[in-house]
């Protein structure tokens, strides 16, 4: 699967940046969507912001893996 993200263009520094970006659109979720609302709104908004945080491991593993393929020989 990494190999075919690689000949599509997709690259590990892509992943790296998507990976930072969810991050910081967690901590901008946390913050900004809880608002002043009841405290079942505040409790979805921290999970949803969790869950986009939870995307960052993911897309570094995925540039890892792709850092760590073989160059192609042609």
């Amino acid at each position: 699967m990494l190999r075919k993200l690689k000949s599509l263009g997709y690259s590990a520094n892509l992943s790296y940046a998507l990976g930072f970006l969810s991050v910081i659109a967690s901590i901008v979720i946390w913050f900004t969507q809880g608002g002043t609302g009841s405290a079942e709104e505040q409790a979805a908004a921290e999970r949803f912001g969790i869950f986009v945080g939870l995307w960052a491991p993911t897309f570094m593993a995925i540039g890892n893996g792709i850092d760590n393929l073989p160059d192609e020989k042609k």
